[in-house]
């Protein structure tokens, strides 16, 4: 038989922010003075000293080399199920919660254990990057949802969605890259769909410390019924500015969860051991490092999306997470031509931006302000100076 990639192989694409950040990193290691708003990741804040601390400890611990159970160290998971339980209302224990590789990995294991070929996974647009390459992979189909001028959608308008074939709906709020979040009445509502069709939520609540105002509703905390057809899925790498050592969570319906420790066992295993002692001091210690990067990222919000504005961006003020996802100013060359836009800025004013095609909506880019202040003022005079 001939050499070559499969379909799957030759069809995934590459996360477009990852491509603009390789760019980016490839023009500074030219010499280049690039502000690189493209990567979704605090820029300037370190892993609180506790989390730290935690893995040195772990370290000199006998027996922290070796294997630990696929779905996690029992102590994580059960930390875990206590912090759904106290900080969201979701009533679970540690047979409901499996350790992954990032919120990311807790994703792809769904898919890949849920869906059959030609099943359909809802979707509101704007979405993160990466969840139609994953429904993909798993052989389903994404069904788009479209959203209002502030990214909010509706259960109507995901009821008109569902089909026979409609396995799942993925709800990301806050969401990534609007900064959106759901209104309280319309997850109720797709609660009350997701019973009724005998159809899974996905909830996807990687940004949950990150809201600037109103409650976040974990869907999970709705009821028995809800509840035992709702994953939700976490992680600690925006929350402890730790996206480098890749500690995610779900919890979900434990006949589902244990399909995908079984999936797990048989590609990556477990985390880091030593990586899983740290979570476990990550959620049981002091949360004042959250508090303060919350804070100074509210801040980094409010500044940005005023000078946007100024600029003739449409820009709404989000709700929570760390980006915003502003329409390009009217009357721009390449307004209906994000590509074109955040290439030329990139190679005229050394700024990385993410355009919205991605994300599924054409005629936005999305700007993370988890970046300095620093390199945001600095940011917003060179796209000024572009879109002039």
């Amino acid at each position: 038989m001939p050499t070559g990639l499969s379909q799957r192989g030759a069809g995934v694409k590459q996360s477009p922010t990852f491509a603009i950040s390789t760019k980016a990193k490839a023009m500074k290691a030219e010499g280049h003075d690039v502000i690189d708003f493209g990567l979704g990741q605090p820029a300037d804040f370190e892993p609180p000293e506790n989390i730290k601390n935690a893995v040195q400890e772990a370290l000199g611990k006998k027996g922290t080399g070796r294997y630990t159970p696929a779905p996690g160290l029992p102590v994580l998971r059960h930390t875990i199920a206590e912090k759904l339980q106290r900080d969201n209302g979701i009533k679970c224990n540690e047979s409901n919660v499996m350790v992954t590789a990032g919120g990311k990995h807790a994703l792809y294991n769904i898919m890949q254990v849920i869906l059959d070929p030609g099943q359909e996974v809802i979707v509101p647009a704007p979405y993160w990057v990466s969840y139609p390459e994953m429904i993909g992979l798993a052989g389903g189909r994404q069904v788009t949802v479209e959203t209002d001028d502030n990214f909010k959608f509706t259960a109507e308008a995901i009821s008109e969605k569902i089909s026979d074939k409609t396995k799942a709906i993925i709800i990301n709020s806050p969401n990534n890259p609007t900064g959106a979040m759901a209104d309280e009445s319309e997850l109720r509502g797709i609660a009350e769909l997701a019973v009724e069709k005998d159809i899974y939520i996905i909830s996807d609540e990687c940004y949950e410390p990150f809201v600037y105002g109103n409650r976040m509703l974990s869907p999970g905390s709705l009821g028995g019924d809800i509840a035992a057809r709702t994953f939700t899925v976490n992680t600690l790498s925006k929350t402890y500015a730790i996206p480098g050592w890749r500690i995610g969570y779900v919890a979900g319906p434990e006949r589902e969860i244990n399909a995908m420790i079984a999936l797990q066992s048989h590609s990556t295993s477990n985390i880091s051991s030593v990586l899983q002692h740290a979570a476990v001091q990550a959620l049981q210690g002091p949360q004042d490092s959250v508090e303060r990067m919350k804070e100074e990222f509210r801040k980094r919000r409010d500044f940005m999306v005023r000078e946007l504005n100024n600029m003739g961006f449409r820009c709404p003020v989000p709700q929570g997470a760390f980006y915003v996802f502003p329409a390009l100013p009217d009357g721009h060359e390449h307004a209906a031509d994000s590509f074109r836009f955040v290439m030329e800025l990139l190679d005229k004013q050394h700024v990385a931006l993410v355009h919205g095609l991605g994300f599924g909506r054409e005629g936005h880019v999305r700007i993370s302000y988890a970046a300095s202040m620093h390199d945001i003022k600095q940011g917003m005079d060179r796209i000024s100076r572009f879109v002039e």
